[in-house]
């Protein structure tokens, strides 16, 4: 895909179209068994319920580092691969965080959550079934099996307690605690920024990105994964319902400790802006070869919702 094609046709006119129609893809059973239809109902509502699909542009956008023109079809094919399993990934994790054991939210980008809809028993299956099936689309993408299993344990550590869960098991313990600025800072790189991160590794993993670039990449991915959870915060705080899609004012609510509890939000928005300009000055080196990385490192960094 063309970098000279304006970043926000980019996103709106392939990223987001060809995400919902490799979902679709991978969400479509042949010869489906009508006891299963409901379970495959609901992880369609859970996958293709919208969203910005910031984490699978990541994935495409970091290939093209090493691929700034025209990509060749087998690598394309393969970070969509990549991409679609990221999404899968995020939409399992947020339907876990919404259940009432966990963050007991009822609205995500405007709708009822998975668990409000289909029941608790089912989100949790739901969730399940997503994780599993991130796993069975990058397994099949179409590169050489050493990438293959890299791409894998990167996704694994990112999803599991060294990335998300354990972010998300700091978060529920740390209610009604007050927490230091160094486990704050930790428990958002590995609950938000772990996959985020992943996203962009994955995609500089699919197309074997040379260690230069990587190493660039991975840098880049550090700082925004925390500056994405950081504007989070900020818009928790400041943002409407209606804005967000989601419950306004929860971790206040739920006294959960934030940049914006500890630092203040006016702190809190210049440390999410000094991020953002670290992120930045990571991919230097790779100049217009980053283009579209550093359009969505602004996206993120401006987003209202």
């Amino acid at each position: 895909m063309s970098q000279e094609l304006s970043f926000d046709h980019w996103l709106s006119a392939y990223v987001v179209p060809t995400m919902e129609s490799s979902l679709e893809q991978a969400l479509t059973v042949a010869d489906e068994s009508p006891y299963l239809a409901g379970l495959h109902e609901a992880m369609r509502y859970a996958a293709l319920a919208g969203g910005k699909r910031i984490r699978a542009a990541l994935v495409l956008a970091a290939g093209e580092v090493a691929h700034p023109s025209e990509q060749v079809e087998q690598s394309k094919k393969a970070l969509i691969a990549a991409a679609t399993a990221v999404e899968l990934i995020h939409a399992y994790s947020l339907v876990h965080d919404d259940m009432p054991c966990m963050d007991d939210d009822e609205l995500r980008r405007g709708k009822p959550t998975v668990h409000v809809k289909y029941g608790e028993a089912n989100a949790l299956l739901v969730g399940d079934a997503l994780q599993s099936l991130a796993f069975e689309i990058i397994a099949t993408m179409p590169v050489a099996p050493a990438l293959v299993i890299k791409a894998m344990q990167q996704l694994a550590i990112a999803s599991g307690s060294r990335g998300m869960v354990g972010g998300q098991y700091m978060d529920l313990a740390s209610v009604d605690q007050q927490i230091s600025k160094a486990r704050l800072k930790l428990m958002h790189q590995l609950k938000t920024g772990a996959l985020i991160q992943a996203s962009v590794l994955l995609g500089s993993i699919t197309v074997a990105t040379n260690y230069e670039d990587h190493s660039a990449l991975k840098s880049y991915a550090e700082k925004l994964g925390l500056a994405y959870q950081v504007v989070d915060d900020i818009l928790d705080a400041t943002a409407d319902t209606s804005v967000l899609g989601k419950t306004a004012g929860k971790d206040e609510q739920d006294n959960k400790p934030t940049y914006v509890s500890m630092l203040g939000l006016s702190e809190a928005k210049d440390y999410a802006a000094a991020l953002h300009h670290e992120a930045l000055e990571a991919i230097r080196p790779l100049g217009s070869r980053a283009e579209r990385l550093r359009a969505l490192a602004d996206l993120i960094i401006h987003r209202q919702s």
